[in-house]
Formats: C-alpha cells, structure tokens, sequence
C-alpha cells in the first residue's frame, strides 16, 4: 500500500512543480518591473527589461517585413484614388468656383474648358505632386519609429495586461503543459526509485 501511494504521490506532487514552475516562468517575463537586488544579482522581467530593444526591433520588423513606406505609397497611389481626387478637384471647380462668377461669363464654357484641362493635365500633375510628397514624408515619416515610440509610451503593467489578454488561451496551455510534464517526469521517477528498490 505505502509503494502505492508513493507511486500516485511523485507524478502529482512532479505535476504540480511544473504547473506553478510555468505559471511563474510566465509572471517573470513581466515581473519585476523595477529591477531587484538579490544577494547581490538583479532581477527583472523580461520585457521591463528590453522594453526598447523590443519597442526598436518590433518597429524595424513591421517597417521592412510587414508594413514598408513602398507599400504605404502603392496603397496611396491606387490608379482608382487618382480619379477620385480628379473628380473632387472638378466637383469644387463647378460648384463652388463657377457659380461665383458674374453672370454675362458663360459658366458652361468655363465649366467645359476646367473639365478638359483636368482630365488631359489632372493625372500626370497628379503623380508629380505625389512622387513629391512620397519623397518628403519618405524623409519624415518612419512607421518604425512611430511604432517604436506608441510601445515605449505603454504603461508596462498595460502592455503586460494587453499581451497576456491577446494570448490567455495560449498561456493556459504552456501551464497545463508544465502540469502534464512534471506529471510524467515524476511517474518516470517513481519507476525509476521502485525498481532501484527492488
């Protein structure tokens, strides 16, 4: 009877180290977010830790593998979006601008001439005014750098929160996991005491 309960009580007790060693594995990727001094050594959680590392290299992936300014800029210059804007550009010139002018001015000849002028002249101007400010806010604007900056602005409990919120299910799997192979690794130490044993 007492081999039996000593065989059931190490894979249980090998169980429950795994599930509470992955639980506190997960909390010290966060925890502490100031560092402590222990003995002598520091302490820290991960991510506290390399916040900017992080912020910096989650910045430079999105910007070169995921979302580039190229892509930014082919979005932008979507050949359906140029007609739009001519067709605004058109759309204030009648509206707002010929139904200004005096009466003996013929506004449908005006109207005619503006409309021709736009679609032979509007989408090469168009593409000009586009390589220009492409080539301004390519100089001004880095999407990694603004991603960097969002990051680092988080509160760090707040980042903890989101990430663990984003991925709970995930988590719960690696403490299970911990629990199942704490579970095996004590049976197989229990197999291991009862036959040295024998």
């Amino acid at each position: 009877m007492k081999i039996y309960f000593f065989l059931l009580a190490m894979p249980i007790i090998g169980g429950f180290i795994g599930w509470i060693t992955n639980i506190l594995a997960i909390k010290l990727i966060f925890w502490p977010i100031e560092p402590l001094n222990i003995f002598g050594l520091k302490f820290q959680g991960i991510i506290p830790k390399r916040r900017y590392e992080i912020a910096k290299n989650i910045g430079n992936a999105l910007e070169s593998e995921i979302l580039s300014f190229e892509e930014v800029a082919k979005i932008l210059s979507n050949s359906s979006l140029k007609y739009e804007i001519l067709e605004k550009i058109k759309f204030i010139i009648n509206e707002r601008i010929i139904e200004k002018l005096p009466l003996f001015i013929p506004k449908k000849m005006v109207s005619n001439f503006f409309n021709e002028a736009i679609d032979y002249y509007g989408l090469p101007l168009i593409d000009e005014l586009k390589r220009d400010l492409m080539n301004k806010a390519r100089e001004e604007i880095k999407i990694g750098k603004i991603v960097e900056e969002k990051i680092n602005s988080f509160d760090i409990v707040k980042l903890e929160n989101l990430i663990i919120q984003l991925s709970k299910r995930e988590l719960r799997q690696i403490e299970i996991l911990g629990g199942i192979i704490g579970f095996f690794i004590g049976f197989i130490q229990a197999l291991v005491s009862y036959f040295l044993k024998m």
